[in-house]
């Protein structure tokens, strides 16, 4: 008989509660213990709290593999929430009088009558793994994940996504984080009760005049806001967002102008300065295009009964001399030339120019909210998780790294995935690809690869302790696995995307794995956290038009081309919500879960934590000297995942 110590760690967020019907046993290399209740006579397993339980172990298992943890409290029906007997426990320690202390990693919720499975925390791929009853313990992990999470198509052409109807049909793991949408409902109640009480957000119909939106953005603005509110007319404005606004992805390079858009040297060559012209600036690479044309042909939907409009337009910027600003030149509003789809200039009237301009706004919202943002974040991040639960056990070092209508929009979104490929994920990648070297003050450009540097190099320094040569990333059958089934249900198995259907190198798994963590993180604070700062300002980002764009100049309404008052209302409260910066954020480089319990990869986050917060002092010092500082991909402010 050995006396040992089990140390229990319970989770210290809301709806842990305490709960006292707990029994361990062990596994070893010669066989198994009696389940060996825990209980210290009184209230156990307290809300964050650490607790130590002693337990006699009559059976020599010989050296411990596993750690069962058996919940005997009886099962409950399904909720969309929590069960009153839950419990998540974070961690056990098995403390013997003669042996180190093994950790045993959970970080999962407990409901029901249920036998959660745990091993000792040290990382390993399968190809490493000798114990054949370890080896076992993945294959029935994953089994079970497998049964868990399953695939589902949502619509055709979107990733697939998890298969659950509703709430209660999610595993209490997933169901937890439901919480997060209580959190933005209660954030979002005072501006609600605010609008509502001013009586804009049940109001149908145009704005009347520019003092009904000042008055709604004195209620709701941020600092960042309030310079918008005061520059969104400036053509070096309007152009700056393309580099450092919401969308900071589409502006590239342009040689030639496309066929359908019939800019003339006698349009632009005042704009361009004396002593140059249209071809000869196309030929320095100073002119660039931000090309909408995602949204050709999409119909929109209505809004309490009244038809929205899209436009598709094509706009012309030029990058002045010696690092001069970047400058709007001229701007088409649908795909098709014709006398009924001019071409605005800056030397038209006031209006039309800053209709033209607003139109683009528009358009960029609608690509931004459901390609950049909702695609290439949001759906994408749920790929990874779904294939990672289900094709890595927790013990794979990879795992522990880790004013359209309904229908309009998803088809949009399914648009958007038949473009989307491997290298346009690949920040490096995608930058050389729009050839955007040159540009002046592209921040997001510049943070970007910072951030994409360091995350590479942490993930590199990982997985040099784990695959000493390429052979072994190819030898990793679960991880081969992973990656196909990403490529599979994620980009559909479409061989035009460039995803990889396996990797055979350190470079190609360190590439992947760098791919996931930037666009789960950075990319996903960088096109997020700005919702409210760039769109407080309505004119500034219109969700939605009530009028079709103008097919000739001198006709433009801009107040009643606007969407109606409720709309935008009802946008912004959504804005102010999802771009809390002040709520609890889990950032980058920071793991609460404690999976990795060897000393060489807690090293290497320890490193990657100090990267990072240099970064960040470099950010804050180069903001200084900004009129309007970039802070979306400074390290203070980006969370480890898609978070809301």
């Amino acid at each position: 008989m050995a006396i040992h110590i089990v140390r229990v760690s319970t989770g210290s967020f809301l709806g842990v509660v305490s709960w006292d019907n707990i029994s361990i046993s062990l596994v070893g290399t010669e066989g198994e213990s009696l389940p060996l209740k825990l209980g210290n006579f009184g209230k156990d397993f307290n809300q964050g709290v650490e607790e130590d339980f002693e337990v006699k172990i009559l059976q020599d298992v010989s050296s411990e593999l596993l750690l069962q943890i058996h919940n005997a409290s009886p099962e409950q029906p399904k909720s969309s929430s929590l069960n009153p007997d839950a419990w998540f426990c974070q961690e056990l320690q098995l403390i013997s009088p003669k042996n180190p202390p093994l950790h045993f990693p959970c970080y999962q919720w407990l409901e029901g009558t249920e036998t959660l499975v745990l091993r000792e925390g040290a990382a390993k791929v399968i190809w490493a793994e000798s114990s054949p009853i370890l080896l076992e313990q993945r294959r029935l992990e994953l089994k079970q994940r497998q049964q868990k999470y399953r695939w589902n198509e949502y619509f055709p052409g979107l990733p697939h996504c998890l298969d659950a109807d509703n709430l209660k049909e999610l595993d209490p793991n997933l169901r937890s984080f439901t919480s997060k949408n209580s959190v933005l409902k209660l954030r979002t109640m005072p501006p609600q009760m605010g609008l509502k009480m001013k009586g804009m957000l049940d109001r149908k119909g145009p704005w009347q005049n520019m003092d009904e939106i000042r008055e709604i953005f004195v209620f709701l603005k941020s600092e960042v806001s309030e310079y918008v509110a005061e520059h969104w007319q400036d053509d070096e404005f309007f152009a700056s967002q393309f580099l450092n606004g919401l969308n900071p992805v589409l502006i590239q390079c342009c040689h030639s102008l496309p066929d359908n858009f019939p800019v003339t040297n006698s349009m632009v060559a005042p704009l361009l300065g004396p002593g140059t012209s249209l071809q000869e600036e196309l030929e320095k690479g100073s002119l660039y295009l931000v090309n909408h044309g995602l949204l050709s042909g999409l119909s929109p939907g209505l809004i309490d009964g009244r038809p929205q409009y899209v436009a598709a337009p094509m706009t012309l910027l030029h990058q002045k001399p010696n690092g001069g600003p970047l400058l709007p030149i001229a701007i088409q509003l649908n795909q098709t030339p014709g006398p009924n789809n001019p071409i605005f200039l800056p030397s038209d009237s006031e209006e039309d120019w800053l209709l033209a301009k607003t139109w683009v706004r528009n358009s960029e919202f609608l690509i931004h909210e459901m390609v950049t943002h909702l695609l290439c974040t949001h759906f994408i991040s749920e790929v990874f998780a779904i294939a990672t639960m289900r094709q890595l056990p927790m013990c794979h070092p990879i795992f522990k790294s880790t004013a359209l209508g309904h229908l309009g929009c998803l088809e949009l979104v399914a648009r958007g995935m038949k473009i989307l490929t491997y290298r346009s994920l690949c920040l490096p990648h995608n930058l050389a690809d729009r050839g955007v070297q040159g540009l002046a003050n592209y921040h997001y450009r510049d943070d970007g690869l910072q951030i994409w540097d360091a995350v590479e190099r942490f993930v590199s320094s990982i997985i040099d302790i784990y695959y000493p040569e390429d052979r072994s990333v190819f030898q990793d059958s679960e991880l081969q696995a992973w990656v196909q089934e990403i490529f599979m249900e994620g980009f559909l198995g479409q061989e035009c995307s460039g995803i990889p259907t396996c990797l055979e190198t350190l470079q190609d798994l360190v590439q992947f794995l760098t791919m996931i963590i930037f666009n789960s993180s950075a990319q996903h604070a960088a096109v997020n956290s700005g919702q409210f700062d760039f769109s407080a300002w309505v004119p500034n980002i219109p969700t939605s038009m009530r009028l079709p764009p103008p097919i000739t100049k001198g006709t433009a309404d801009f107040l009643g081309s606007l969407g109606d008052v409720s709309t935008a209302c009802h946008a912004l409260i959504l804005f102010w919500g999802v771009s809390d910066q002040e709520r609890d954020m889990k950032l980058l480089g920071t793991y609460p879960e404690l999976y990795f319990t060897e000393e060489a990869p807690k090293q290497s986050i320890a490193a990657f934590r100090n990267r990072l917060v240099q970064i960040s002092r470099d950010i804050q010092e180069r903001n200084k000297g900004l009129d309007l500082p970039y802070t979306y991909l400074d390290p203070l402010y980006i969370e480890n995942s898609v978070a809301i």
